[in-house]
Formats: structure tokens, C-alpha cells, sequence
């Protein structure tokens, strides 16, 4: 019964993923929102007379209880963004949808996740650049995210494949269909590693809407976004300026200054909107990654200043604990919002506690 409900907020037309963060918040539950009345949905902002009468209708929950038994037969795991499960930096963005799907069987939560787009017509260069790239990384055993599209997406799936490394791609339909329909088999193979992921339900078609939508969850999904040959306009641009929003970081390989799929690179890193990079050994430096050990020693932390705040103390047994600490690994600890925690991290940095390195890691000062 939860899950019912669950499906079918997704399904109201006219309520997003933010309005149905607002709903939940107000109601509790979601299915604390089909019971309420008409008076008490309008008392939720974002909610008119028009909008309350199309929930309380309830014609979705046909499609709904469809759908439920969609994901029975064909083996498909629902992420509720309450659950430990759901992907964890997708929950600090606050248009992450409330609900996911997905097939496969990768750590949506590994210690690294990079996503990787580009253009669909990519090059020989771009390819290698994009293959070199993945192989480098192996020893780190990252997720790689991409959009299966063609060009550099379909790339980047196939190089981590290649590398038995996990890949997710991010749909911009249902899990009833593979689009485009040529990279099925691709599909197949990242399924036993890695997976598919998509905010939609079944039977919705890959439609042009749809696909800045998935873009948004590429960026969200990551530690990292890098571009690899883009023009001047088009879904990787958009990506990367989704993950400028997200506060994540954004690098991108310079190309030819006269080459159209150099174009949207370039732009990227003339407006410091993404980091320069030409290698795997520029990406760690960038994100601190060659000092990271899969192992957590114990050892010994320091006392607490006593001049720190309740709040500052918070981040620093954190930081101490783990050694070193991304800003979205210390928002989910702490379960606070990025707002706020931008303000502790400057005082913090400022009166020389902690020390902010590449990548937006933090780590303690005070040995």
C-alpha cells in the first residue's frame, strides 16, 4: 500500500518534485496527502483549487497499481528519497525526485561517482580522450554515470565495462524500453554491474523534455562532471551548469579552437565554469582522490577547541573522525542543509580549524 502511494504522487499531473517535497513535509507521508481534503491540500503552497481537485480525483492510481505490478515481474527496485538506499548526493539537490527506478545492481552511494557527457558525434579524439580516461581510474573502482546516448555517453559506458568497473545510465524514459534501441545489448551488460536509473514509470516515451530532466539527476548523481567534447549548445552544457547549481565540481578537456565540439569545453573553462583537465592525474589532484585509502584506520583525535561552537564541534568530530571530508558527505551526516553548512565551513576556515583542499574537501587543521 505504501509503495502505491508512493507511485502515484509521481504520477499527479501538475506536481514536480519539488511540490512534492512540500507535500510530504506538510502531510508526513504520502499517503497522509490522499487522505487529506480538498481545504487542507491548499493549504500547502504551490497547491490550487484546481490542483487539489485533480488529486483528490485519484484517476492516476489505475496507472499507479500498473505500475507496481510492473516492478514486480521485471525486477525492479523502488529508491523512496527517505530510504538508505537512494543515491545520497541526490538527496542535498532539492529537485531530487521523491521517488527512483532502478535495474541493476551498483552502490548508488560508491565512494567515487563520476559523471562523464559530451556530444553525441563524438570523434576519434574524444573517444580516446574518454577511454584513456576510465582506464586510468580503475584503481579506484568508480561509478561512472552517463546518459547511454550516443557519442560520449555510450563511450564512457563501454570503457567501465570494458575495465569491470560499475556504470549506471540515466534514462530519460521508463524501464520498458532501451532508447536508443541500438544500445540494448550495451544495456544488458551494464545491468549485471551496474544498472539503469530513472525518475520515470513505465510506458513514458523518450520525449525531448525528458532528457534535461535526466541531465539534471547525471549531474546530481556525482561527485564530479566532465565533459568531453560539446558544442556550444546542447545536453552536456546543460549538465555541467546543473552541477555548477548542485555546488559540484565540473571539469572539461580544452580542445581546438577552431574544432565545433572543442566549443563547449572551451566556453566552460574560459567562464571558470569548469576545471581544466588533460588526464586522470589532473582529476586526482583536482578531487584529492590519490590520498583517499578504502581503509578507515582508528586513530587517535584530537580535543576538541574549546573555543568552537556547538555547530563547529559537530563538523570537526566529523572531519577528525573520517580524516577528510567532502561538503555533501558532511550535509548527510549532520542532515543539514547546504545553506547552513556553508557558514559554519567559512567561520571554520577562517579562524584556521580546518583546510579547504581541490574538489571541496575539507580536512582538520589541528593535529
Amino acid at each position: 500500500m505504501g509503495l502505491l502511494h508512493k507511485i502515484a504522487l509521481g504520477l499527479i499531473a501538475g506536481v514536480g518534485p519539488r511540490l512534492a517535497k512540500n507535500l510530504l513535509q506538510y502531510f508526513g507521508s504520502a499517503e497522509d496527502v490522499f487522505s487529506a481534503s480538498a481545504q487542507e491540500l491548499m493549504a500547502v503552497a504551490g497547491i490550487g483549487p484546481a490542483l487539489a481537485k485533480t488529486i483528490l480525483q485519484r484517476d492516476f492510481m489505475q496507472q499507479a497499481e500498473l505500475e507496481c505490478d510492473f516492478i514486480e515481474r521485471h525486477d525492479i527496485q523502488p529508491l523512496w528519497i527517505e530510504d538508505r538506499t537512494y543515491p545520497h548526493r541526490l538527496q542535498t539537490c532539492d529537485d531530487a525526485p521523491p521517488l527512483l527506478y532502478y535495474k541493476g545492481n551498483a552502490d548508488l552511494n560508491n565512494r567515487y561517482i563520476i559523471s562523464i557527457v559530451g556530444t553525441r558525434n563524438a570523434t576519434a579524439y574524444g573517444k580516446k580522450l574518454c577511454e584513456d580516461l576510465i582506464k586510468e581510474l580503475a584503481d579506484l573502482q568508480p561509478l561512472i554515470v552517463s546518459g547511454l546516448a550516443y557519442g560520449i555517453d555510450v563511450t564512457a559506458h563501454r570503457a567501465a565495462v570494458a575495465n569491470d568497473l560499475p556504470t549506471i545510465g540515466l534514462l530519460g524514459h521508463g524501464l520498458d524500453r532501451i532508447y536508443p534501441a541500438v544500445h540494448r545489448e550495451v544495456a544488458s551488460s551494464m545491468i549485471e554491474s551496474g544498472g539503469l536509473l530513472t525518475e520515470f514509470p513505465s510506458q513514458t516515451k523518450p520525449e525531448r523534455a525528458h532528457f534535461p530532466m535526466r541531465n539534471r539527476l547525471i549531474a546530481g548523481l556525482a561527485d564530479v562532471t566532465i565533459v568531453i567534447e560539446a558544442g556550444i549548445k546542447g545536453g552536456a552544457l546543460i549538465t555541467a551548469e546543473m552541477a555548477n547549481s548542485y555546488n559540484r565540481d565540473v571539469c572539461a578537456f580544452p580542445g581546438g579552437v577552431d574544432k565545433t565540439y572543442s566549443e563547449g569545453c572551451n566556453y566552460l573553462i574560459k567562464t571558470h565554469r569548469a576545471h581544466l583537465i588533460r588526464h586522470a592525474e589532473d582529476l586526482r589532484y583536482l578531487m584529492n582522490w590519490e590520498k583517499f585509502s578504502p581503509q578507515h584506520e582508528a586513530k587517535q583525535l584530537s580535543l576538541i577547541p574549546p573555543t568552537l561552537s556547538k555547530d563547529e564541534q559537530k563538523v570537526f568530530l566529523y572531519i577528525q573522525q573520517i580524516e577528510q571530508a567532502t561538503v555533501d558527505e558532511i550535509a548527510m551526516h549532520l542532515d543539514w542543509p547546504q545553506s547552513k553548512l556553508a557558514i559554519v565551513l567559512l567561520e571554520m576556515e577562517m579562524n584556521e580549524v580546518i583546510l579547504s583542499l581541490p574538489g571541496k574537501i575539507y580536512r582538520s587543521m589541528i593535529s
